[in-house]
């Protein structure tokens, strides 16, 4: 069986650490926990690895958020895995900073990484791990705080959290979406 997971963000050195990249911190904490490197590879930086006889590839897709969609359906085509095993690791502002949710598919809330790979793969069918960045900000302040850093007390959190969604990934390739949202959304 193989596994494509999608981490969602930007690439550059000034969105490094924003809240819009927590997809590419958390695939680059479970590159690190599995002893991956990535390859500059086509669109993406992509790596994997085995886990319990499932063939796991990371990408990070290099065509910045707002093109998500053409790597992964690029990836998903040329390693040919079907969406249901793709996940899309995603920033939530619609979820309190911490929480966690996987879903089997829903909607692109405004997020234009999401709404550009509805796009290019044929609509919102498709798993995703939505990681919640919270909505502190003023109206008309969203963007300013998607590409802002994470706070003091965000950074203390986040490698908790990160693991915490690492775990799910896991649960996702193994046992499935179902099992995995029955365990870990709450």
């Amino acid at each position: 069986m193989k596994y494509l997971i999608v981490g969602l963000g930007n690439i550059g050195p000034e969105y490094e650490l924003t809240r819009h990249n927590i997809g590419f911190l958390t695939l680059d904490r479970l590159a690190d926990a599995q002893n991956c490197q990535w390859s500059s590879e086509r669109l993406a930086f992509k790596t994997e690895f085995k886990f319990r006889g499932r063939q796991i590839h990371l990408i990070k897709p290099t065509t910045y958020m707002n093109l998500s969609g053409k790597a992964m359906n690029y990836w998903m085509k040329e390693l040919k895995i079907p969406k249901e095993n793709t996940l899309v690791v995603v920033d939530e502002v619609a979820l309190p900073f911490e929480s966690l949710r996987m879903r089997a598919k829903g909607s692109a809330a405004g997020h234009n990484g999401l709404k550009n790979i509805e796009l290019l793969t044929g609509g919102s069918n498709y798993p995703r791990l939505r990681m919640g960045i919270g909505n502190d900000f003023p109206k008309g302040r969203q963007v300013d705080f998607v590409l802002g850093k994470f706070t003091e007390d965000e950074f203390a959190v986040l490698p908790t959290m990160m693991d915490r969604a690492i775990e799910m990934i896991y649960s996702f390739c193994t046992i499935g979406i179902q099992d995995t949202m029955s365990k870990y959304n709450n």
